[in-house]
């Protein structure tokens, strides 16, 4: 195998597996490829694409784990190589070839949230680490910043991890809360491991988010089990479901005040036909799980029932509402009544574990227990001029209730899904998040154990021109957060953080936010978490 030579670096990219998300995107991968290539090449380097533009599929993204393997089984092992992502990706394409790869690494991103490129290399980021594979990792708005060039010479010249400032990380110490709190959570812990829970999932390893997936070595000393369910169950599940069932459910949500964007086009457009099988979904889904007896589950959805029937967002968001549609067992008793269906988006166990803590404690404290995942996005200052502050923006596809909108159900809408990732459609449930205070998280693995980052942020209620501007740079159709974080800023959280998902619940007042945290601090410290408590209160 020829070597790579002096100066010169691989670059690698990770696409989708779906061809019409790889050919809508490959445009904005030119764009930061390009503009990385004038950055390398500005310090004496010379960037070697590891694997060809392919004309017949217009695009040049790695598009599957067997591709992968053979690119990375040609390239020179010694020699340094750049994952570069503008775009969502599934991680399971590159890093078979990352584990055994002996050269440096380092994954870029594009400061921007057209079409997620940070998102993508935070899951890279999270996969590398639960392996134990040493990276380095870099993001910018347009590689020509100092802070980035800096730390793209110093790599180039050395092949030396980047460190990044993890000053706003704070080891928990059970002493640092009041008694009570302490008390409640360790109560909480015990009594989720004698009481135990069955953890449900439709299917594992959604996108190829190996970080995703946690051992069910560290779930068992929690009391946590895994009832492993198949897709194609909830499926048959949903097409036997009665069309009267699912039409009162659709109701339902119209009375409650949900706008539905219909047209006519089944291709491209949302119609009411694909929210009536969303609607015997949810139904489907609910008995399912309440067979089995979960207390939460997960659905995978992406690939497999993305060609037989709509997407599953719609009914994640209803299910993690208290506020939902009445759905009836066997036997007559209303499934969870007044209480929400823990769903964790595309099969993120780790986010199932910072869901379940997040209900298990704000119910116990009385406060409203709503909770769901989002995609760190993105995040810009406000044009608006209405704070000085970084406000982040999260988003997700689907599971986020309709309690944290602003309005409730008045303000939820729901549009198709992108026909490039959803060819069978289907709705999402999409709204702007109320501003308030908010406890966010997020749960990984890491050196074989579980670890669980906690901390304190407050969702903002901006200008709409601004929040419109900062939709249409994202996507304009999925829930969004606004959002600042205290005492963490964006090159710290982004340095550290160990997934491409966050966790967001509203507790209520400051204070209550502030006990949320400590409780939820104190329940996984006595579970045998490492607990970090990032940033500060205010």
């Amino acid at each position: 195998m020829a070597k790579l030579g002096a100066k010169k670096v691989y670059l690698a990219a990770s696409g989708d597996l779906r061809l019409p998300a790889n050919q809508t995107c490959w445009a904005e991968q030119a764009k930061m490829e390009e503009a990385l290539k004038k950055a390398v090449g500005k310090m004496g380097y010379q960037i070697v694409r590891a694997h060809p533009y392919k004309p017949d599929e217009k695009h040049g993204f790695i598009s599957s784990q067997k591709e992968g393997i053979e690119i990375f089984s040609k390239l020179d092992p010694d020699a340094p190589i750049i994952v570069a992502e503008a775009v969502w990706e599934y991680s399971h394409h590159i890093y078979p070839g990352l584990m055994t790869h002996r050269g440096p690494i380092l994954n870029i991103a594009n400061w921007s949230g057209t079409w997620s490129g940070l998102v993508g290399m935070l899951n890279i980021n999270a996969c590398l680490t639960k392996a134990g594979r040493k990276f380095s990792t870099l993001w910018s708005v347009d590689f020509t910043d100092d802070w980035f060039l800096t730390r793209l010479k110093k790599w180039l010249e050395t092949g030396k991890e980047i460190k990044h400032d993890t000053s706003h990380l704070h080891p928990f110490d059970p002493a640092s809360v009041k008694s009570t709190e302490r008390t409640i959570g360790e109560k909480l812990a015990s009594d989720l491991v004698k009481q135990k829970v069955i953890m449900g999932i439709f299917d594992e390893g959604c996108m190829g988010m190996y970080n995703a997936i946690v051992p069910d070595e560290l779930l068992f000393p929690l009391g946590i089990y895994k009832e492993r369910l198949n897709q194609s169950a909830l499926y048959y599940e949903t097409m036997i479901t009665p069309d009267a069932e699912a039409e009162k459910v659709y109701k339902w949500l119209v009375a409650k005040g949900l706008k539905f964007h219909f047209g006519k086009d089944e291709k491209n457009d949302l119609t009411k036909n694909q929210v009536l099988l969303q609607c015997k979904m949810y139904i489907a889904a609910a008995r399912i799980a309440d067979r089995f007896g979960a207390d939460l589950f997960g659905i995978q959805y992406q690939q497999g029932l993305k060609d037989i029937l709509p997407a599953s967002d719609l009914v994640e968001g209803i299910l993690n509402n208290t506020d939902r549609p009445p759905v009836k067992a066997a036997d007559g008793h209303i499934i969870k009544e007044g209480k929400p269906y823990l769903h964790f988006n595309e099969v993120d166990e780790c986010a199932a574990l910072d869901a379940l803590l997040d209900n298990r404690v704000l119910s116990r404290l009385g406060y409203p227990c709503e909770t769901t995942l989002h995609d760190v996005r993105w995040g810009d200052v406000d044009k608006s001029g209405s704070t000085d502050e970084f406000v982040w923006i999260f988003q997700i596809s689907g599971a986020a209730p309709p309690a944290h909108f602003k309005g409730g159900w008045k303000g939820a809408q729901s549009w198709r899904q992108a026909p490039m990732y959803f060819p069978s459609g289907g709705g999402t449930l999409g709204g702007v998040c109320k501003e308030g205070e908010i406890l966010w998280s997020r749960t990984y693995v890491e050196k074989g154990k579980l670890g669980i980052d906690i901390g304190r942020g407050r969702a903002l209620d901006l200008p709409q021109a601004e929040v419109e501007r900062r939709l249409s740079e994202c996507t304009p159709t999925w829930p969004i957060v606004n959002a600042i974080l205290y005492g963490v800023n964006r090159n710290q959280f982004m340095g550290h953080h160990r997934a491409n998902h966050i966790q967001v619940s509203y507790p209520g007042t400051a204070a209550q936010a502030d006990r949320a945290l400590a409780v939820k601090a104190s329940m996984a410290h006595a579970l045998g978490f490492k607990v970090n408590i990032v940033g500060n209160n205010r």
